[in-house]
């Protein structure tokens, strides 16, 4: 498939913009899920249009041939949005002492509240967990 040279310079555009969007929602799941464990929606949400642009865009770049920092881009982005899965798997399973330890840990103003923060969650966990 052979583009006219406009044609080609626009579809380059459009993938780097894509990317550059791609990146941002990458980075704002991840952002959004250190915030706090109450935004785990968002975070879900936002990793989930991670997944579905980094696909277009792999398939894109692959297809269209584009140039090895969008693909090596896309391909990172995909690994953290794989990672930002599982977390928000465990996440979402203990989603109840999660929260308790981020309250607990955002009272803590010593070492040793924060050390008992750390005590209590461990305790909450199941035995094979700790």
């Amino acid at each position: 498939m052979s583009f006219p040279q406009g044609g080609k310079a626009e579809s380059r555009l459009r993938t780097l913009n894509l990317f550059r969007a791609f990146i941002v929602v990458v980075l704002g799941s991840f952002f959004v899920f250190q915030l706090d464990v109450a935004y785990l929606w968002l975070a879900a949400l936002l990793t989930l249009c991670a997944v579905v642009l980094g696909v277009v865009l792999l398939v894109r770049a692959l297809k269209l041939r584009e140039s090895r920092m969008v693909l090596f881009g896309t391909i990172s982005g995909l690994v953290v949005s794989t990672v930002m899965v599982l977390m928000l798997l465990v996440s979402s399973v203990f989603f109840t002492q999660i929260r308790d330890y981020q309250q607990c840990a955002r009272h803590a103003l010593t070492e040793q509240a924060a050390s008992t923060c750390r005590v209590t969650l461990e305790k909450s966990l199941p035995a094979p967990l700790r």
